[in-house]
């Protein structure tokens, strides 16, 4: 199964490669024809994916979802599954031009990994492995698709007006709620992370908090996040201002992941 998970995911990433650079051309040669065509592969890709992890999970005897190599695959593809989500829901197919580039680059991160099977610590043998990492994938999904309408927001103020662009990139004030919207489903999953691993962290260690390097960035990403809700709600903090905050949550977000792991090792270090 583990032979097998490895071929799944080299096609994963040439499916997601393909999508990418099917929207490209979508954008280049503006063909409605190309955008269908690369959501399709998008979807065929995170099918692929699914497949991968399962593999990976009957290989492992466990879910896969416990060192670095495991938890960016699943990272990745949460962020595929919910920008597909946003884009059939918003009708926004250039979203997927923005959005598969970082996919693609976690998935790639994740190559860089090892791979090997390591058999689990005690503390990981839990039921609150599923429940918390799962809703991280989502969490982490979520905060990067704000991330990218956060970009295209940016970038959108720059562009001139033309009827492909009208058509295809909603309005400022349209992006600026899907973003809200995205940032809402992050820090609602975000939270259920830090509950359970609250809980997780009693059972395992005998204290729902023990200020982990890991734990104390988790804090500073949703603390970041509940101020970008906090000024909007309170102040009405719209447009610009907001778009720039979710680049900068997005940021905290991959340091949480990848910079603590590499800088700030602790208890957390394992994923």
């Amino acid at each position: 199964m583990l032979q097998m998970e490895s071929g799944l995911f080299t096609a994963t990433i040439m499916i997601y490669v393909a999508a990418m650079i099917l929207f490209f051309l979508f954008i280049a040669f503006k063909r409605e024809g190309l955008a269908r065509v690369a959501i399709f592969v998008q979807a065929a890709g995170l099918v692929i994916h699914t497949a991968a992890l399962i593999c990976r999970g009957i290989g492992a005897g466990r879910l896969p979802m416990t060192n670095q190599y495991e938890f960016a695959t699943s990272f990745a593809w949460g962020l595929s599954l919910v920008s597909l989500i946003f884009i059939l829901r918003f009708k926004f197919p250039m979203l997927g031009a923005f959005a598969i580039p970082v996919t693609i680059l976690i998935i790639g991160y994740a190559a860089m990994q090892s791979k090997e099977v390591r058999e689990l610590m005690p503390s990981l043998r839990s039921s609150w492995l599923g429940v918390h990492v799962s809703t991280a994938i989502i969490a982490y999904g979520a905060f990067g698709i704000s991330f990218v309408l956060g970009i295209i927001f940016l970038l959108r103020e720059k562009m001139r007006d033309s009827e492909f662009w009208n058509r295809h990139v909603p309005s400022r004030d349209k992006l600026d709620l899907i973003s809200y919207r995205s940032v809402c489903l992050g820090l609602l999953f975000l939270s259920f992370t830090m509950i359970t691993g609250a809980i997780w962290a009693e059972q395992a260690w005998g204290s729902y908090w023990s200020w982990d390097p890991k734990e104390t960035w988790s804090l500073v990403t949703w603390l970041v996040y509940a101020v970008y809700l906090h000024l909007r709600i309170r102040r009405g903090w719209r447009g610009k201002a907001a778009a720039i905050f979710a680049v900068i949550g997005f940021i905290c977000v991959l340091f949480t992941y990848v910079g603590v792991n590499t800088f700030l090792p602790g208890i957390h270090s394992y994923a």
